[in-house]
């Protein structure tokens, strides 16, 4: 008897220890709980057959600075979350794993794909994304008997109806709450042609399209058919357009989760961003997290299948249907529930086809970061608030952006 528990116990013991655990760094928060589930109900038991477990391990606080000190000490997960919007400076560490050969990233959005791409190498699989759309509240356009934003709206009728309905519903509304940002103005910058950066890695702020979409975009708040934020003591539009006095606002799904926590009996639908009107063309963002792999893993090969069913279908198909976020194979455009005529399925859609829609950029500003949009946010500031001309303002942004640019 005491010789059968010692044997079980020893192929217990094997058991365990022939089992590879993938450590995945994230983001705290919500996020725990998330990715929790999927790698409870979908990733750990599709690997159990390989001895793989994988294992979420968050990191608190700063998660950017947190990982950057983890990859530096040696303590980072196997795979881990990579932001668009920081993804330049950890390719350039040189401590995440080229995936080209090892992950097929066919299936997935191009758009998304080339958000990940660094001279040729691909470094993260896109998990899920965003881009922007217009969402509108149905119960002010019906009010103002205004026709709702659509997808054959260019700038030019997009801005007739928003000033329609500032003129039906009074001073006290608004067409549209607009940011003094890049973030979302630079889709309409995107839609002239514009790049954000040339051939040789310059920026031209001076140029006569990036010149046409800010006077448009600023000249929305200048004539009061739109308002900023901060007017309406609100941090973002999604606040403001929450408030029932905005028509409209340009934002990601994102708005979705917001408004129906916040705003649950507002009425609201999505459109795609409207056309310009020389180009015909839309501009859009691609917001998006993408899973990468550590170069210094020690578990790479089980890391690599880890990867795989974190952004398979099955699991694109579970964070769809459950609402969670937009996925990132392009299979899933058909999925039946874009057909659904809920709010949030039909932003959902919008979202999704706005990705592959026009010029189409990630949020991504090279080695620069955030830093590169600080000039452009200031001359928006400054001619929304009426304290410079479109021409002083473009000056000094072009000359503190070159400064910028020079460190």
């Amino acid at each position: 008897m005491k010789r059968s528990l010692l044997l079980a116990a020893a192929l217990l013991a094997g058991a365990a220890s022939a089992e590879t655990v993938v450590k995945l760094n994230g983001f705290a928060g919500a996020d725990v709980a998330i990715v929790n589930d999927l790698l409870n109900k979908i990733v750990n038991p599709a690997l159990a057959k390989d001895g793989i477990r994988a294992v979420f391990e968050p990191l608190q606080g700063d998660f950017n600075a947190a990982l950057t000190n983890a990859l530096s000490s040696g303590t980072a997960g196997d795979l881990m979350y990579i932001d668009i919007f920081v993804a330049p400076g950890f390719i350039k560490t040189g401590k995440l794993l080229p995936l080209n050969g090892k992950v097929s990233t066919k299936p997935f959005v191009p758009s998304l794909v080339k958000a990940f791409t660094d001279t040729g190498k691909v470094y993260a699989i896109a998990k899920d994304f965003n881009s922007l759309a217009i969402t509108y509240n149905k119960d002010l356009f019906d009010e103002a008997d205004v026709a709702y934003p659509n997808e054959n709206d260019t700038w030019s009728t997009f801005a007739d109806k928003l000033r329609k309905v500032k003129k039906a519903l009074g001073n006290d509304y608004y067409g549209i709450c607009l940011p003094a940002d890049f973030a979302r103005f630079g889709a309409f910058a995107f839609a002239t042609g514009w790049k954000t950066f040339d051939s040789k890695g310059n920026s031209n702020l001076l140029d006569s399209r990036f010149k046409e979409a800010f006077n448009f975009y600023t000249g929305l708040v200048k004539d009061k058919t739109a308002i900023l934020p901060s007017d309406l003591s609100q941090g973002w539009s999604g606040g403001c357009f929450g408030g029932g006095k905005v028509a409209a606002a340009i934002e990601g799904a994102w708005i979705s989760g917001f408004l129906r926590d916040n705003a649950p009996n507002l009425k609201y639908g999505t459109a795609p961003i409207p056309r310009n009107d020389k180009t015909k063309k839309r501009g859009n963002f691609i917001f998006t997290v993408g899973w990468a792999v550590n170069k210094d893993s020690k578990v790479q090969a089980a890391a690599l299948k880890v990867l795989d069913q974190l952004t398979s279908e099955k699991t694109q198909q579970f964070i769809l249907t459950e609402g969670l976020a937009i996925p990132s194979r392009t299979s899933l455009q058909s999925n039946s529930y874009f057909n659904k005529t809920t709010q949030e399925a039909m932003n959902a859609k919008v979202v999704f086809e706005g990705a592959s829609d026009g010029y189409v950029y990630g949020y991504s500003f090279k080695q620069y970061g955030g830093d590169w949009m600080t000039p452009v946010n200031a001359a928006l500031q400054a001619v929304m608030s009426g304290k410079a001309t479109t021409d002083e303002a473009l000056k000094k942004a072009q000359s503190d952006l070159n400064s910028v640019m020079k460190r």
